[in-house]
């Protein structure tokens, strides 16, 4: 039998204290395969929250590559390798033509910090917007994007934060138009603050699909207004893909794709290696040739052989397995359960999402979308019991976060949605 509690003491005694940790009661984890999890005690758990496994757990196609590469070569970019060349032609080739060159990092985290010194090099003014519920990592630079944990000292006086993009509370009062009317109006008026600021308008940073927002819905149309304006200005679009990309979303291989926008900058992390850290920033090459004179960047381990080879293997298994067309489907069909179960629970008050990236929204008061964050963490920790992972997220946290591995069928999808119904049932 597992002992949390003596991993809990010894691990506060030597990580510290607040490492932060899922569930009330936290799951010890020994082993994955696919979308299924194992704990310490055998206990079997349902994956439907983790997209750093994005072609499943320890998928042996992806296994393999990172063991042949490790047992051949693993240096730096500071030497000729092929492996590098070939990812990034074949990584650029699912962009936009404009989209043709790359700079490999570790994290998302290094690759956002990339962009917004992209955006300083193209630009020569620091300035960034991004919205009031967002994530774009943790570095000291794009801590300053966050305010769920304001940075020590406050947030420098170079950003400016807009209203998070809300579909079940349209800014504007209703849907459509007007909502992406008055979103685009708080931007403009982001910009002309920072225009009459020292640090002047650089970028809008964004994650197209909004999902640590709650990933709301939002028509193909939505930003067109917002990109034209920061265009205008002279600023750039950085479009976060750490969650919708590499064919999350089902409709589009990327979620700027499926938002109808072609950014400046395109950043890239967590399932690109499916769990061996490898990072991204896509741009235009002349954009990174101005980063390139203007910063001074080497990165020891972006780019190296063995995180290429996993990134490959990734873009192979993709593609052979037919995955973002799987997500699709299923993300659809699991959609169509949560309108079974929203006849049911008056709890739903809202279904979003697209591919397998969905959930609920949990209210007290249909008529007065009264959000229900606390129902929200017990729904979570009595999926957790029950042997159904997912997580929770949006403005008012009380959005189900499901996001599994992409090869997530729809008899996982029935058995999550049937636990679901009991542990709503229980409420």
């Amino acid at each position: 039998m597992s002992d949390n509690q003596a991993l809990l003491v010894r691990r506060e005694r030597l990580l510290g204290k607040n490492m932060s940790l899922f569930y009330n009661d936290p799951v010890h984890l020994v082993r994955g395969e696919g979308v299924w999890l194992w704990d310490a005690d055998g206990k079997r758990y349902l994956d439907c929250y983790n997209n750093v496994p994005h072609v499943g757990h320890c998928h042996p196609r992806v296994v393999e590559a990172i063991a042949r590469q490790a047992a051949t070569l693993n240096t730096h970019t500071r030497y000729l390798h092929e492996g590098i060349l070939d990812y990034v032609e074949r990584l650029t080739g699912t962009f936009d033509a404009s989209l043709n060159a790359a700079i490999l990092t570790c994290t998302g985290s290094e690759a956002n910090d990339v962009a917004l010194r992209i955006a300083q090099a193209l630009t020569g003014k620091t300035g960034v917007i991004a919205t009031d519920f967002t994530y774009h990592g943790n570095t000291t630079a794009v801590s300053q994007l966050s305010t769920r944990m304001p940075p020590v000292g406050g947030h420098g006086g170079h950003v400016r934060h807009v209203p998070a993009p809300d579909s079940y509370r349209p800014l504007g009062g209703e849907a459509g138009e007007a909502f992406a009317d008055a979103f685009a109006a708080e931007v403009e008026k982001a910009i002309a603050s920072l225009q009459e600021s020292p640090y002047g308008f650089s970028a809008l940073i964004i994650d197209p699909f909004f999902a640590n927002e709650g990933f709301p819905d939002l028509s193909s149309g939505f930003l067109a207004k917002t990109v034209a304006a920061v265009r205008k200005a002279g600023g750039i679009v950085i479009a976060d893909e750490v969650q919708p990309g590499f064919g999350r979303t089902g409709t589009h291989m990327w979620g700027h794709q499926r938002a109808g926008i072609v950014p400046d900058v395109v950043t890239l992390g967590k399932p690109m290696g499916n769990g061996h850290p490898v990072g991204g920033v896509i741009a235009n090459i002349d954009a990174i040739n101005a980063f390139r004179k203007a910063f001074r960047y080497f990165n020891t381990f972006g780019g190296n052989p063995v995180s290429c080879a996993a990134a490959n293997a990734v873009l192979d298994v993709l593609q052979d397995e037919k995955l973002q067309d799987n997500a699709l489907a299923v993300g659809e069909y699991t959609r169509a359960g949560f309108g079974r179960l929203s006849d049911k629970h008056a709890l739903i008050g809202n279904i979003r999402g697209s591919g397998l990236f969905m959930g609920i929204e949990l209210v007290l008061d249909r008529a007065t979308k009264e959000p229900a964050s606390d129902i929200t963490t017990r729904v979570i920790n009595g999926m957790r019991k029950r042997g159904v992972l997912m997580g929770k997220l949006g403005i008012h946290q009380n959005t189900t976060k499901i996001r599994p591995p992409m090869p997530f069928s729809k008899e996982n999808a029935e058995y999550m949605l049937s636990i679901l119904d009991d542990v709503l049932s229980g409420l």
